[in-house]
């Protein structure tokens, strides 16, 4: 497919750090996560992310935000500055066609960088795809996706054209052999996903349910009503990200039913989304290629995906009436590489 004629790729204004609290650690962190959440203005942060997985709680916010988390044993802390990437075509976010999400940018953007062995994190969000890359690497991403895309800094505001001769620290390609791909286990839980939004003044309206769902969770209810066998094969997923202003929620449909359902909206057909899992070790944050193995397949079926890393696994959502032609073409990709 060739590229859009309009093709910009914007880097944010925003450095980031990827962090991860562990589970029992949490209590630590409740009180600078609320302001982070809830209080927009008792703090300077513009980015912040928190996702639970079964693992951990994955926070990814700019320096700002970073200020407010104190270290602590239960705080790991990805060494890298991490610089968002976003692809803006026609002047339009790229969620112009609203849930096409990382299958849109996956050749143009995602393999690309694969190729040239940069490691990418990937934050989809209701509004549009964030592809983290490390700050480091920022010479090697201009030189490989110039050709593709007119790149602009945000600076202040302003959308600075940029090119590769702008970029010091050395224009070396990462020029090792071509790398021989783990192929990751996945797993794919029953749960159905919704990927929401809401207007950030009605935060206040369901502060009570989100301060509920973040962090009591995992505490048994009075009322538990699921049966064990049932949760075995789901999944504890939760993302909520406050971004530039915006709000995004992925959440499953059963996380949902404790929201008024008149605050959140999602796309106008409100689909449900199942999730592909990736990952049986934790991944780590120096091999590539990994979002690339699930977003070219996709690409190439045209299959609609949200794609969210997290600090131990990645986490692909894709359209329930999907699920079952991805599983076979993933079950399919594990036995070519078995095989070769």
């Amino acid at each position: 497919m060739l590229p859009d004629e309009n093709m910009d790729l914007h880097i944010l204004d925003h450095r980031l750090r990827v962090t991860s609290i562990s589970k029992n650690g949490l209590v630590n962190f409740t009180h600078p996560l609320i302001k982070l959440i809830f209080l927009r203005n008792r703090t300077r942060c513009k980015f912040f992310s928190l996702t639970e997985t079964p693992e951990n709680y994955t926070v990814v916010l700019d320096e700002e935000g970073f200020k407010e988390l104190q270290p602590s044993e239960h705080l790991q802390v990805e060494s890298s500055i991490w610089l968002p990437l976003n692809v803006v075509s026609n002047g339009n976010a790229s969620s112009s066609s609203q849930a096409v999400g990382v299958t849109k940018i996956a050749k143009s953007v995602i393999a690309p960088l694969a190729q040239q062995h940069v490691s990418v994190f990937m934050l989809s969000t209701y509004q549009t795809d964030f592809i983290l890359v490390k700050e480091k690497d920022l010479s090697i991403v201009i030189s490989t996706l110039e050709e593709e895309f007119n790149i602009y800094k945000e600076v202040g505001g302003e959308s600075v054209p940029l090119h590769s001769q702008d970029v010091s620290n050395g224009l070396q390609k990462n020029g090792r052999e071509a790398i021989q791909l783990t192929v990751h286990p996945v797993l794919i839980p029953q749960n159905q996903f919704c990927v929401m939004s809401l207007d950030p003044d009605t935060l206040p309206s369901i502060a009570t349910t989100l301060i509920d769902v973040l962090f009591y969770s995992s505490s048994p209810k009075e009322d538990t009503q699921s049966s064990p066998s049932q949760d075995l094969d789901c999944i504890k997923f939760f993302s909520f990200s406050l971004i530039d202003g915006y709000v995004s929620l992925v959440m499953d449909t059963e996380a949902q039913r404790q929201f008024p359902a008149d605050l959140l909206f999602t796309s106008s057909s409100g689909e449900l989304w199942r999730m592909v899992r990736i990952g049986g070790q934790p991944l780590g944050f120096d091999e590539c290629g990994i979002v690339a193995q699930i977003s070219q397949p996709l690409a190439d079926s045209d299959i609609s995906a949200y794609y969210i890393s997290t600090f131990s696994f990645d986490h692909a959502l894709v359209p329930e009436e999907d699920i079952v032609s991805v599983t076979d073409m993933l079950q399919q990709q594990r036995n070519e590489r078995a095989s070769s």
